[in-house]
């Protein structure tokens, strides 16, 4: 044995001196102290500073602790994006419990399923929201406290419960002594994935991989001292991408939007002086395709997160050209949000417009809070070699990582097998170190035993001059086993465009073994967050 073995080890002992648990709660706490009159919060007429923010978390804290949530218990929330919102990112850590942000698009048996699964012990309804969480809570078995969120802006006074939000964190202590977690791997957050083939899978965030991950942002956003941002993005989708936190770092101002409105989007650009938000490619859709009437000057360019499918090359154009810088990220509700980053590189300017688009459409490389990123064969592990061309599944290993799935060790052990979490998406590794998806496992269409990248027919599509929106799923065929079917929704301008006209299109820009058989024409049926729901076009397609 080396006599210098454990030299660094030897009465250098972790204290409370050197070693606090990571928590995103810190955030707030020094923006309170060192920027108490900044402007953190903004709805409608509403406004709130920092050390109000921080006063009325803290209130809600305490009030929970005082109704008896005890640590590790689960609060539930419904709600758009709204203050209350917000504060229950903080105020319920605060209590050492566990926040569970419900998807509102979820009808009232999955809603109950997600309060008995998680075991809420208190639900956080807001108005808007009200009926279907009545119908949820019938059915569930549990029977957490209901708290009715206050909001002038809804103008209802539906009610799910019996006491409401405000009444409730009035009986809170604004100088609550909250405590930082017992141990930075405690969890935080409670998310449940979509459950289109079943009940959700409850993904559970730890406050270690928040604190990070809400760094990450401000890092990859270039976010300065007091940033201003725009809530186009749900708040209960991984937390708001954790931008939920990030603000607090940098002490900026969180612009509530409670309902997804193109004009309102552009006056709220204009009149606070946005300079930062997020959003599904559909996002985009309604901002370049704004009217006049609806479209604002912006004051300054503004910083663009999106994810889900590569931006088409001339939505990118037509955001840069209405004043959005676009950034393209990757990442699951399992890595907390975007854990991958389209990182552009200053010589990529100089190449022609149809290289630079190719560059766009890949996902990128790792944040900067993940450990490692990586393309393997699922069955042997192998890593594949980086040529742009093999394909294999992508895969996350690091501290932004679940901690894994509620109540569910078996899916949990599966996603995690070989020391590596499995993402379910596919893609090549290029020689530059740049990941790119060609489609989730299940979206792969194999035609005459030739795999077809949905998403590179998409992008075909896309360019497509009178197409707006284009989905491609497969169809079984007696002959080949399955063919392209493509779903394609077309501007208002688009004129006399017909099936032919597409699949014609498709045959000069790509290999016609991957040209669509098939097209219809209509609107893409999407989740709340803005991804395309391809199990229900698949269900159509076989329908034909």
């Amino acid at each position: 044995m080396s006599p210098y073995q454990g030299l660094y080890d030897k009465d250098l002992d972790k204290n409370a001196a050197n070693h606090q648990p990571l928590s995103p709660l810190t955030f707030l706490e020094r923006s309170a102290t060192v920027y108490p009159d900044q402007t953190a919060v903004i709805h409608g007429n509403l406004s709130y500073s920092y050390s109000q923010f921080y006063q009325r978390c803290r209130r809600l804290a305490s009030a929970l602790e005082r109704h008896g949530v005890k640590k590790g218990e689960t609060v539930a929330i419904i709600a758009p994006n709204v203050p209350a919102m917000l504060e229950a990112h903080y105020g319920v850590p605060m209590a050492g419990a566990v926040l569970n942000t419900i998807n509102t698009r979820l009808d009232a048996a999955n809603i109950g399923f997600i309060l008995d699964h998680g075991e809420a012990k208190v639900f956080l309804v807001d108005p808007e929201f009200a009926e279907v969480a009545s119908q949820a809570l019938a059915l569930a078995e549990g029977d957490p406290l209901v708290v009715d969120i206050d909001d002038a802006q809804f103008g209802s006074d539906r009610r799910a419960g019996t006491v409401g939000y405000e009444a409730f964190i009035s009986g809170g202590d604004q100088e609550y002594a909250w405590r930082l977690p017992d141990d930075e791997w405690d969890a935080i957050a409670l998310n449940y994935t979509s459950g289109t083939t079943g009940n959700p899978k409850g993904v559970v965030f730890h406050h270690r991989g928040a604190y990070l991950l809400a760094m990450g942002n401000v890092v990859t956003a270039s976010m300065k001292q007091h940033p201003v941002y725009l809530w186009t993005l749900p708040m209960f989708h991984c937390n708001g991408w954790c931008f939920t936190w990030s603000l607090s770092v940098v002490a900026g101002t969180h612009v509530c939007l409670r309902r997804i409105d193109t004009k309102r989007i552009y006056e709220a650009c204009a009149e606070t002086g946005v300079t930062h938000m997020c959003g599904a490619p559909i996002i985009m859709g309604l901002l370049v395709n704004a009217t006049a009437e609806e479209r604002q000057e912006l004051s300054d360019r503004i910083t663009f997160f999106t994810a889900a499918a590569p931006p088409p090359a001339a939505t990118l154009q037509a955001m840069d050209n209405a004043g959005f810088d676009v950034i393209h990220v990757y990442g699951l509700t399992e890595t907390y949000g975007p854990a991958v980053v389209n990182a552009w590189r200053d010589e990529w300017d100089a190449l022609p417009a149809d290289e630079r688009a190719a560059i766009k459409a890949r996902q990128g490389v790792r944040y900067p809070v993940l450990e490692d990123l990586s393309v393997r064969d699922p069955e042997t592990m192998d890593v594949v070699p980086q040529d742009g061309e093999t394909i294999g599944e992508v895969m996350f290993r690091g501290n932004v990582v679940m901690k894994g799935y509620l109540k569910n060790p078996s899916a949990s052990a599966e996603c995690f097998s070989g020391g590596w979490f499995h993402s379910g998406d596919l893609g090549v590794w290029h020689p530059d170190g740049y990941i790119q998806l060609k489609d989730r496992s299940k979206d792969i269409i194999i035609s005459g035993g030739e795999n077809i990248s949905s998403i590179e027919v998409e992008d075909t599509l896309y360019r497509h001059p009178s197409v707006l929106e284009a989905a491609v799923v497969a169809r079984s065929d007696d002959k080949w086993g399955e063919t392209p079917c493509a779903f394609v929704f077309l501007r208002a301008d688009a004129g006399d465009v017909t099936q032919q006209d597409i699949i014609d299109y498709c045959r000069d820009n790509l290999a016609h073994f991957k040209c669509p058989r098939t097209v219809v024409f209509t609107e893409l049926p999407k989740t709340s967050t803005g991804k395309v729901q391809k199990f229900k076009l698949r269900e159509r397609a076989e329908a034909l």
